[in-house]
């Protein structure tokens, strides 16, 4: 049986549901809420495309003129 959940659980719990940290009762009725709530699933897809970003950049090299600055600020400590 699922509860009601409220949109304030779906932010409480969002950043579990996106790393599948819950359990699976827990899972699914975060999901079934985020299929009616147009506010909770719009946050979830920003936190989803956030991440996503976010490791992309981390694949990214730094540019020569930066990779200098930091050496020459590395090097005046």
């Amino acid at each position: 049986m699922t509860r009601d959940i409220r949109c304030e659980d779906v932010i409480e719990k969002l950043l579990e549901f996106l790393d599948r940290e819950l359990d699976p009762q827990t899972e699914a009725e975060l999901a079934h809420h985020m299929e009616h709530c147009r506010a909770c699933f719009t946050r979830a897809e920003f936190e989803r495309q956030l991440r996503s970003k976010v490791a992309d950049v981390g694949q990214s090299e730094a540019p020569d003129r930066l990779r200098l600055r930091m050496r020459a600020l590395m090097e005046r400590f």
